[in-house]
């Protein structure tokens, strides 16, 4: 059952588009992590391809669309998206997500193929470990501050200003909670098939959250797993690496869209 509502209107559409492309050849979903919001990706949009049209994602609860309840699990995130991006299934579309970012867009691939929807010709997924039968061991959310503060500082994503400054800490704490819960109480559904879209997979290796064999552990579950890009740094590896990232996942989006014409020339 939906708990948003539609994003239909301008104040509760979940995509940004900073570049829009008319006649676009594609269109790429970009999916924030817990906590974030569109802006993690905003660097990347000018180097991509100029025929693409990237949409960068926001949950409810945060920035421009602050006025939401924040989704209290992972089914109703997919909804909120779910709703817009089946708008714009006209052209190829692609998905990459990081960390909690990476598991919306897996469980939107799930559920896209499960309805009989078009499907991404790819999906890259970012610092997000594999699916475990019994879902993530760690209950972060749960934390005192103090030991949420030095987990997020060990992480990488959070300014230090931020984790120091204790009316802003309080501002956004609560979000970060209910994003955190969100992820750790997810749990992947029995008999899921492995994914149909081609996947590439990416993450650091000095990642606190998600080691390189949660990483690895991936090919399990796609058919076509087109490989793991690790990097050394943390959580948040992509740090000053926005033109190599954005190389990687153009060359993975174009080798996915030339095989999908390989094949349907045969």
């Amino acid at each position: 059952m939906r708990t948003h509502p539609s994003p239909h209107s301008p104040t509760t559409r979940a995509a940004h588009c900073p570049r829009p492309v008319p006649g676009a050849a594609l269109r790429l979903f970009l999916f924030h992590h817990a906590g974030g919001s569109h802006l993690l990706y905003r660097d990347w949009v000018r180097h991509f391809p100029a025929d693409w049209e990237v949409h960068l994602l926001d949950a409810p609860g945060r920035g421009r669309l602050s006025h939401l309840p924040a989704c209290p699990d992972v089914e109703s995130l997919v909804d909120f998206f779910r709703d817009e991006i089946v708008l714009a299934m006209d052209r190829p579309f692609a998905f990459f997500g990081h960390s909690m970012g990476g598991l919306a867009a897996y469980e939107l691939t799930n559920r896209l193929a499960a309805e009989g929807l078009p499907e991404p010709v790819w999906l890259g997924l970012s610092a997000r470990g594999a699916p475990r039968l019994h879902g993530e061991p760690e209950n972060r959310h749960a934390m005192p501050d103090d030991e949420l503060r030095r987990h997020l500082a060990a992480m990488g994503g959070t300014p230090p200003e931020v984790l120091a400054d204790e009316d802003v800490w309080q501002l956004l704490s609560p979000m970060i909670r209910n994003d955190l819960r969100l992820v750790e109480t997810w749990r992947p559904r029995p008999g899921t098939p492995p994914l149909r879209v081609p996947l590439s997979v990416f993450g650091g290796t000095e990642d606190v959250v998600v080691p390189p064999s949660r990483l690895t552990a991936w090919e399990r579950h796609a058919r076509r797993f087109l490989g793991l890009h690790l990097f050394e740094g943390d959580h948040f590896y992509f740090r000053d690496r926005t033109p190599e990232m954005v190389g990687l996942v153009s060359e993975g989006i174009r080798a996915a869209l030339a095989a999908r014409t390989g094949a349907g020339a045969r």
